[in-house]
Order: C-alpha cells, then structure tokens, then sequence
C-alpha cells in the first residue's frame, strides 16, 4: 500500500505508551497527523500519566488508558483481558494506527493489537520486516549512524505517509494547553505566598522517575544558597505529593526562605505554574517538556542517560558533566557514582539561571 491510502484515514489511533514526557515530544507528530486532515478525529492509546495528559492536548479528541505489559512502566494482567481489550478497539473502527516508539523499544507487540483489532493502517517503526503487522513501517537504524531528538524522530515517522508540519514555526512546538481557570488559581496561590504576577520568580522542580535523572538533594539546597546570594527573586518548589518529602528536605536544608506547592497543584495547575513562571529549573522529567510546551525558559539538569530528550524549541540551558559512560540508557546510575549531575556545580546551574532569567525580563521590557 502507498501513501496515498492515509489520506481517507478519519479516524485515527495514534499509540504512545510510555510517560508524560514520551507523549509530550510525540505531539508535533500528532499535530501533523491532524493537520493533514482536519476532519480527523484522534484517539490517544497511552499510559496512566498519558490519560492525565490528554486533557491539555488540543489535537487529541479521545484517550484510552492501558497499561501494558511490555512497557517498563506498564502492568501485568491476565491475557483474557487484553482479548477483551482488543476487541474494544475493534469496536471502535479505527482507519489507522500510528505506533510511536523509542528506538530501544518494538513496536510490534502494539502492531499486533492493532492488526488483531482489524485497523488497516498500522504505521511504526521496525528492524526486521513486519510483514502483515505494518501496512506501513519505516526501517529502523538507530543509534547508528545517528541519535535522533525524539520530537524529530516522530516527525519523520509521520511524515513517511504524508503528514507533514506546516511552516509556521509553532507548527512543531510541543503541545500543552493551559487554562485560564488553572492560571487564576495558581496566581491565588502565589499571591498568597506574597509573589505579585509582574514579579519576576522561579520555579524549581526537583523530582524524576528515574533515580540516575535526579540532581542530588544536598546540591539543590547549594543552588538555592546561592541563587538567594544573587537575587532576590522568589524561589518556589513543586513536585508530586510523594515528592513532598524531597522538598522539604531542600527547603530545610537551604536555609533561605523558600515556597512549595508540593502536593498541591493537579496536571493543569503545574501546567499554569510552569508559564507563569519567569524561569524553570528542572531535571530531565516532564515538567521540562511542559516548559518547552508553553514556552518557559528553562535550565534543565540533564543526566546524560540519553540525547533524545533535550529542550525542544525554548530558550534554554543544558547543564550536566560529562563522562566516559554518557548514554547509558540506564535509570540508576550504573558506575553508583552519579557523576553526570553530582558534578555540575551549583555556581553554574545559578549562571544558567540569571542568565534566562535577564533576558526573559529584557523580553518583557521591550513588550511594554
């Protein structure tokens, strides 16, 4: 079957099965698929945080929720019920399914739920020849010769049947739609907190999944000292309810005063927090991939376990120490050292900062 064949596809299942972060950089895919057909209506086949994620995803017209049992953080199940699964797909008729993957992952084990599910279309990425369980595959070859980023990886996949990115430049921006009764509650948040919506602050967020992805908390702490030594702006800190812990952890050991909203904001409101804010400082997790969303500078203490999942598309900096074991792939530290985060200085992650930070304010100066 050629290309062409996508062009009658309306409705579309688009299957990303990993993190919030994963589905983040599959957007502009997404965007592209809808965009080549504006009629189309798109469901979103992906994980528990991809289900959470789903509502801020403008392109995205229905989700549905599966964990599965081939994915790190998928769940075990009784084959019985993935029959049962499958065969609510196949009562959905969908036209096509687009299989976003990772490189180090297949995407048979998805093709093959599709293929059973009767969709006609099924477009991935594949080694070997899928034969029947792709209509459409794109040979894969990475690492060698060359490491994709993963939003442009998408892309092209996409573009194998014809959905292209248009030329405007926001056309493969990542995609996170914040709302305005999200953005008022957190401004009622921070106005609490005593920080006024023209005041410049940032916002840091210390958590990860992945252990090997986290700056050390006795590091954040110095970052804090020393940001504090140099500016006066607010500093706050946010994380999930289990991370709350973490954070108070910091924010004791700091010394300065700090603010959290640790456990306290849902999806939509960090989503808010993260534009409202003058600068980001992360790790490699999802709320980076929702700064680069909305367009927030950010710093990013980028472990290198891999070079996919840089700051897409934003004003930002990557801060890490480099090493002979860089791209393990791994989420703890292998070599138990930790050395690609423990090493980057807390005077280089707050030069990072203030650096964002002044042209951000220079930004809005020239706005007036």
């Amino acid at each position: 079957m050629s290309a062409p064949d996508w062009t009658n596809a309306r409705n579309i299942l688009c299957v990303r099965l990993d993190a919030m972060g994963d589905v983040l950089m599959c957007t502009p895919a997404i965007h592209a698929v809808k965009q080549a057909r504006p009629d189309r209506v798109l469901t979103l086949l992906t994980s528990a945080s991809g289900v959470a994620l789903a509502p801020y995803l403008d392109d995205v017209d229905a989700v549905i929720g599966y964990a599965a049992p081939w994915i790190k953080a998928g769940g075990g199940h009784p084959p019985s019920s993935d029959s049962a699964f499958i065969a609510r797909l196949a009562e959905r008729r969908f036209d096509a399914a687009v299989i976003f993957t990772s490189y180090s992952q297949s995407a048979l084990p998805a093709a093959l739920m599709c293929y059973m599910a009767g969709i006609p279309l099924r477009l991935g990425h594949c080694r070997e020849n899928p034969y029947r369980m792709l209509s459409h595959w794109v040979l894969e070859t990475e690492p060698e010769p060359v490491i994709r980023h993963e939003v442009r990886r998408q892309l092209d996949l996409v573009g194998s049947v014809g959905c292209r990115v248009g030329c405007h430049a926001d056309s493969a921006r990542l995609q996170f739609a914040v709302c305005a009764d999200d953005v008022e509650a957190v401004r009622h948040m921070l106005g609490e907190r005593g920080i006024e919506p023209r005041q410049p602050w940032v916002l840091m967020h210390p958590g990860a999944s992945a252990a090997s992805r986290r700056y050390p908390p006795a590091r954040w702490a110095e970052v804090i000292r020393a940001l504090a030594r140099r500016s006066a702006c607010p500093i706050v800190l946010t994380g999930d309810a289990h991370e709350a812990e973490l954070i108070d952890g910091i924010r004791s050991a700091c010394g300065v005063r700090t603010h959290s909203l640790a456990g306290q904001l849902d999806l939509g409101q960090l989503g808010a927090a993260i534009r409202l804010a003058t600068v980001v400082l992360s790790n490699n997790t999802g709320p980076a991939h929702i700064a680069a969303a909305v367009g927030t500078p950010l710093a990013t203490l980028y472990a290198l376990t891999n070079p996919q999942h840089t700051p897409w598309q934003v004003e930002s900096r990557l801060l890490f120490h480099d090493v002979p074991c860089r791209f393990c792939y791994k989420s703890v530290c292998p070599e138990l050292h930790h050395d690609c985060l423990a090493k980057v200085a807390p005077e280089a992650v707050v030069e990072a900062v203030c650096s964002l930070m002044a042209g951000k304010i220079h930004q809005r100066a020239q706005r007036r």
